[in-house]
């Protein structure tokens, strides 16, 4: 294949006509493939069964350290140059010679989430980078999954995924088209629905929180809408004693599920 059939085959296509990835858009209804870059974020896909891989582009160097560490590739992969690799990803993507085309990961139905532990639901958090490093978090303290919207989020792929770090392929990703109408189903499904404000009439610490938890967090700037604020059960916020009060959404994620699951008894 010559040079110009790779850079044709590699141009990031979109519907407005432009040049931005998919990722980088408002989110539309896709039916298009996830775009994963990156070693964490490719190499978990590949060690997902449920994920079906289409296509894998390689750097020599990607393909060499995944012989060395047996990482099945599970498709035969295509070798490229980096450069190319750049191309289809912009400048700014950090994508270790690795890229793959894969099938989005089923979305679970909200009345087939079990009965325990903790969901995070997100209000319209459209920043990929945040959405991404909360699933990270979401992995680590073993959320059971992560509920937003399908409208004014981002979706999970390209930014989000690598951000992710391979937590895509652990936690479950529900999107739902309305969230006021899925918090009432998880109040009418046992679950404590929590938003988290900076003007929560409680300490999140000092909430009685039981088990099955649904923390729900708002977009930074705007917070949680009136609605979400008004189909919680609890509306609390996140004391801090410095000076500033109030935290990236991402990091108050990582704050309120380690005060969830402490409360619940899952640290031990």
């Amino acid at each position: 294949m010559s040079d110009r059939d790779h850079k044709a085959r590699f141009r990031p296509k979109s519907r407005d006509g432009g040049r931005r990835p998919a990722w980088q858009r408002e989110r539309e209804p896709s039916d298009g493939p996830a775009i994963l870059y990156g070693w964490h974020t490719v190499t978990a896909a590949l060690a997902n069964p449920r994920r079906k891989i289409r296509k894998l582009f390689l750097t020599e160097n990607a393909a060499r350290r995944l012989a060395e560490e047996k990482i099945e590739t599970r498709v035969p992969p295509e070798l490229v140059r980096p450069s190319l690799i750049d191309q289809r990803l912009g400048p700014d993507a950090v994508h270790q010679g690795l890229l793959a085309e894969a099938d989005p990961l089923p979305s679970p139905d909200i009345d087939t989430l079990p009965q325990e532990g903790i969901v995070l639901v997100l209000d319209q958090i459209t920043d990929p980078h945040n959405v991404g490093a909360i699933m990270r978090s979401a992995a680590a303290f073993g959320v059971k999954a992560i509920v937003t919207t399908a409208r004014h989020s981002p979706e999970a792929t390209g930014v989000l995924a690598k951000s992710a770090s391979g937590a895509l392929e652990l936690v479950p990703f529900v999107t739902v088209q309305n969230l006021a109408r899925t918090l009432t189903e998880l109040n009418d499904n046992g679950f404590m629905t929590v938003g988290l404000d900076s003007e929560g009439g409680e300490n999140l610490a000092a909430v009685d929180l039981q088990a099955p938890l649904a923390l729900v967090l708002g977009a930074e700037g705007k917070g949680l809408r009136q609605l979400t604020r008004e189909t919680c059960r609890v509306v609390a916020r996140l004391d801090m004693p410095g000076e500033i009060k109030s935290l990236n959404v991402s990091n108050a994620a990582v704050l309120a599920l380690y005060i969830g699951a402490t409360r619940l008894g899952l640290m031990t």
